[in-house]
């Protein structure tokens, strides 16, 4: 059992795909930083250029694009001097009150509350007062002042515009890169688990409907697709901006940038605890899923025998009860959710807000000074773009809890002890197979096989008969190796057949079964399984050996006739007769025919024991048959009674022996007699 955890398994098969991944960060970091500038460059607008008239001005001796013509002297912003320039003594300064501007020919030693009473303007800040005197500024002075802003605020709103283009390139990049990292990854998943399928031992299909299995196959995968493609993504974009934003708060202000860093543990704990008790609720959800999948497959399968015994409305309440029994649990699950994501993110902004008030609120009625308009819608912007990537981790939550839940359904199914493909190729053996005190157990207390020892030669015909549930498939499965026997030997040639490599020794085995499957393709690939060692001329040789040409013949387009699944137009017989041609193209050196013409008509299995005898040349045959008539040529007959050979020899040799192969002749010839009669 492999012991890693299932983020651990997660986390390494998105490292199959890391380079994509890596450039889909860069690039989310790339936009992440694009973006985040907006904020820094609205207050660099609002406080320096906007708001910035109300900086101390001096008087120049020179003109320039920054200075400003006001009582037939040029000024320009203190902040604007630079080293060397010259100065006159005249000074200004701009005073908004209301909606109007006031200049002063001082500059103010603080900032508080605004009055003006005629040509008076009025600071108080605590206990402390000024009083400037002011003129008015009109509507054409003002716009004096403000000319040297225009340029440099076009220039950083252009600046700004310029990078949410790079912006969205680099989203729309980063998105099309982490969805087709997370296809690539579910990809290569759903071909491991598939593969895998068919590396694990039959046994475990026993007791699993292919509904179920399927399910894992299908239903899971793409719950983990969603992982990667929207909870992964939302995680990654969220955590960088989140990242991006705290950067930018602590330039803005260090102290409220930790207490917002609080947000991240709380986000954690929430994160845990949500887990805890959403992960029984996913956990049946799942499988109710995949019980339902494993019921509509079931009915899909049987509805000719629910409907020929009219099963059609407990069938609907089965289905029902399941339906809604998968509607509670999700709907526990949604009330969850609802209880959870959107109050959450509403108290955390909530509070964080009332902490931004408080914070800057004291800021103004302390020394500190009153915070300026363009820090304050920073911060606010900051924070409401914080809440976002909040939200869509929050929002996530379930879909992350649902994507771990069947991670964890499929990596058990990986986790399955499998057959190692062998891709040597073992020579045709000759196909002598010797059984010495086999003894076999399905659940590893009841043999179902004891003691069972016979050998069947190359060229010869053995028999198995007996009454179901006497062990007659259950040879046929130890022969295969679908199962690996307890106690004694198997061997072919000579050669334990428990050393030999699964894959290779069966390439030269074929079964035919009581009920033939057929593949969707047409009538030639399922006799050659589109094996390119198999040409067409051999296809054809196998169908003509076994007399399928007589109604392949009238069929439209003969040999590459469409069949669908299962091959539902065909009848049994045809369906049988490809199979037969199937076992023959490969050419065993065994060949097993499981009660193979028990579902066909007489005359069908008349033409089949003619072809019989040419394709049984050279081959060791095993017949499971329940008709005896049909295996009076066998060579060796083989009578098994709970799991013992109670009797064996020739079809004339048990007839003499009168013993149970004797009642079980008698009580079928009877049943004949009783027909004709």
């Amino acid at each position: 059992m492999n012991q890693k955890t299932t983020g651990r398994r997660l986390f390494d098969y998105a490292l199959l795909y890391k380079k994509t991944i890596l450039i889909a960060l860069v690039m989310l970091a790339l936009a992440v930083m694009a973006e985040l500038t907006g904020p820094l460059i609205a207050k660099r607008v609002i406080d320096h250029h906007m708001m910035g008239i109300e900086s101390p001005w001096v008087e120049v001796k020179e003109k320039d694009e920054q200075t400003v013509l006001y009582n037939d002297r040029y000024y320009k912003r203190n902040s604007n001097m630079t080293d060397g320039a010259s100065a006159g003594d005249a000074k200004l300064q701009i005073v908004q009150v209301g909606r109007s501007f006031y200049v002063t020919e001082e500059h103010l030693s603080f900032d508080g509350d605004r009055s003006i009473n005629g040509n008076e303007l009025t600071i108080v800040k605590g206990n402390v007062q000024a009083s400037y005197k002011v003129d008015r500024l009109n509507q054409q002075e003002l716009m004096a002042f403000y000319q040297p802003e225009i340029r440099p605020i076009i220039l950083l709103l252009g600046f700004y515009v310029g990078l949410l283009i790079i912006a969205a390139f680099f989203q729309y990049g980063k998105s099309l890169m982490l969805q087709k990292a997370a296809n690539r990854i579910i990809q290569k998943m759903r071909t491991d688990v598939f593969e895998h399928i068919q590396r694990v031992p039959i046994n475990y299909f026993d007791n699993r409907p292919a509904g179920k299995i399927v399910s894992r196959v299908t239903n899971d995968t793409e719950a983990i697709r969603e992982l990667y493609v929207k909870v992964l993504a939302t995680f990654f974009t969220s955590g960088i901006y989140m990242t991006g934003i705290f950067i930018a708060l602590f330039f803005l202000d260090q102290k409220l940038a930790l207490i917002t860093l609080l947000l991240v543990p709380i986000i954690l704990i929430w994160t845990l605890l949500y887990r805890r008790v959403a992960s029984k609720y996913n956990h049946l959800i799942r499988t109710r899923i995949s019980d339902i999948n494993g019921m509509i497959n079931e009915s899909i399968q049987g509805m000719p025998i629910i409907r020929a015994f009219r099963r059609k409305e407990q069938t609907t309440k089965e289905f029902e009860l399941l339906n809604e029994e998968h509607f509670v649990y999700q709907n526990k699950l949604l009330s969850l959710n609802a209880l959870t994501s959107h109050n959450l993110v509403n108290v955390l902004r909530n509070a964080t807000f009332v902490v931004l008030i408080w914070h800057f609120g004291g800021q103004s009625i302390s020394t500190a000074g009153i915070v300026s308009i363009g820090m304050l819608y920073a911060f606010v912007d900051y924070l409401n773009r914080l809440f976002q990537p909040v939200t869509d981790i929050v929002n996530q939550l379930a879909q992350l809890e649902q994507a771990r839940v069947a991670a964890e359904r499929v990596f058990e199914l990986l986790d399955e002890k499998g057959v190692a493909v062998d891709e040597g190729k073992l020579p045709r053996y000759e196909g002598n197979v010797r059984f010495n005190q086999v003894s076999f157990s399905y659940d590893g207390e009841h043999d179902v096989l004891k003691n069972i020892s016979f050998e069947a030669r190359k060229g010869k015909t053995v028999a198995l008969v007996g009454h179901t549930g006497s062990g007659k498939s259950s040879i046929i499965n130890l022969l295969f190796r679908y199962y690996d026997i307890d106690r004694g030997t198997i061997t072919i040639d000579g050669k334990d057949t428990s050393k030999l490599p699964r894959q290779q020794f069966r390439k030269h085995m074929g079964i035919v079964l009581q009920d033939p499957f057929l593949f969707t393709g047409t009538i030639s690939s399922n006799v050659s399984l589109d094996n390119p060692e198999i040409s067409k001329e051999q296809v054809i040789k196998a169908l003509k050996d076994v007399g399928a040409e007589r109604f392949i013949e009238k069929l439209p387009n003969k040999y590459d006739e469409p069949v669908l699944e299962k091959g539902s137009t065909l009848s049994a017989g045809e369906r049988q007769l490809i199979s037969f041609a199937r076992a023959l193209a490969y050419d065993p050196a065994i060949l097993i025919l499981d009660e193979a013409t028990a579902n066909i008509d007489t005359e069908t299995e008349a033409m089949i024991q003619e072809a019989l005898k040419i394709v049984k040349e050279g081959r060791t045959t095993f017949i499971i048959a329940h008709r005896l008539s049909t295996i009076r040529s066998a060579d060796q007959i083989l009578v098994l009674d709970h799991g013992e050979i109670v009797e064996r020899g020739s079809h004339e040799e048990l007839l003499n022996q009168k013993g149970k192969y004797y009642q079980m002749y008698q009580l079928q010839q009877g049943k004949e007699v009783s027909k004709v009669g």
